[in-house]
């Protein structure tokens, strides 16, 4: 399914559904997975019919449902490219750059805001 088109509220029902024909295949009502989840049997209700929820109750109906691992294709681990690797020579990048303005690379410049 293309989902580039969808609204996000689209998108919301589309995880629901696919979460709550995953519960289904597993024979699972509702409140076994809010059982289980240690949520209600309303909060997995409204989760399938696609309101907006928290990551958390995501990752716990995931667990229930035991289908983490699609954690992993939704968002694989990419690691450093080969470039990053070689200019780090070894080391993983903690942070990210700061971007830097004109006036950064001049220290003799004086602010215009000032």
């Amino acid at each position: 399914m293309a989902i580039y088109g969808m609204s996000d509220q689209a998108i919301l029902e589309e995880i629901g559904g696919r979460l709550k024909q995953r519960r289904l295949n597993r024979n699972l009502t509702q409140q076994d997975v809010a059982d289980q989840a240690g949520l209600t049997r309303t909060t997995i209700g409204e989760f399938e019919r696609g309101a907006s929820s928290s990551m958390l109750t995501l990752i716990r109906i995931l667990r229930v449902l035991e289908a983490l691992e699609e954690l992993e294709n939704f968002l694989p681990d990419t690691g450093p490219s080969p470039l990053q690797l070689a200019k780090l020579q070894g080391r993983q990048r903690q942070r990210a750059s700061r971007k830097r303005s004109d006036s950064d690379s001049d220290p003799d410049r004086e602010d215009p805001q000032w």
